[in-house]
């Protein structure tokens, strides 16, 4: 074999080897990130998780409100990406407990009773305004001490949780919004977001407080984190003394 026979061969097999290396980084890093976002979210290949969303006042006997749908199209793409199955359920019909398969709730403590039982017993700290009458803290949320007001189509918050009931317990994901926008800006948040908060967070509770900007001109697209409020949340209030 002379010497230019000798570089070709030395070449390709060099070429082969550096795209077989290339190959194997890739693949080792996908399933790397697989087994982080499983890990994360709860959800191994196969396993199944339950999807509990409100009905829609206005429609019929099963219907959704359009940014909850829209906020389930997000959760189906990362339920698929983990190779998992969702069951989709109304707040009403949802009479179990948590912590054995992975959970996604959506909606408000009014519309959906499976959200209040949550707020209840899983951010105690959390109290929103149901005040029916018209006024400046109509709908606001009070995380704490601290109190987040609503301003329809300009400002709206949301409150996005992962929260478990043990160690070895699948997780909830509660997206808790001012309106129903704000839900599909959460689940939205939380897709993009996931690498960043499972570095951040690990396999931890937490509980963000986000807020929606100008939803009237951007929809649920530009979303600001207000706070990590994850003690003030899951802290009880003081109880209100009786006159």
């Amino acid at each position: 074999m002379n010497d230019g026979i000798l570089l070709i061969a030395i070449a390709a097999a060099a070429l082969l080897l550096g795209a077989g290396l290339g190959w194997y980084g890739h693949t080792s890093a996908s399933a790397r990130t697989l087994r982080r976002r499983e890990r994360f979210f709860g959800l191994p290949e196969n396993s199944e998780c339950l999807v509990v969303v409100n009905r829609d006042a206005g429609g019929g006997d099963w219907s959704v409100a359009k940014h909850d749908a829209l906020a389930l199209v997000e959760l189906a793409a990362v339920i698929k990406g983990c190779r998992a199955h969702l069951q989709i359920v109304a707040h009403d019909t949802a009479a179990q407990g948590f912590g054995d398969r992975t959970e996604f709730c959506v909606g408000t403590p009014l519309s959906n009773r499976r959200m209040a039982a949550h707020m209840h017993s899983l951010l105690p700290g959390v109290r929103i305004n149901t005040d029916p009458e018209p006024g400046p803290d109509r709908g606001a949320f009070a995380v704490g001490t601290e109190r987040y007001r609503l301003e329809n189509g300009v400002t709206e918050h949301v409150v996005l949780a992962r929260l478990t009931a043990g160690q070895d317990a699948r997780p909830v994901f509660v997206s808790c919004g001012q309106r129903s926008i704000t839900n599909q800006a959460a689940m939205r948040y939380l897709a993009r977001n996931e690498a960043k908060l499972s570095r951040k967070y690990g396999n931890n509770p937490f509980v963000l407080l986000l807020k929606v900007v100008n939803s009237q001109s951007y929809g649920p697209d530009v979303v600001e984190l207000v706070a990590d409020v994850t003690k003030a949340a899951r802290t009880p209030l003081p109880a209100v003394a009786e006159k």
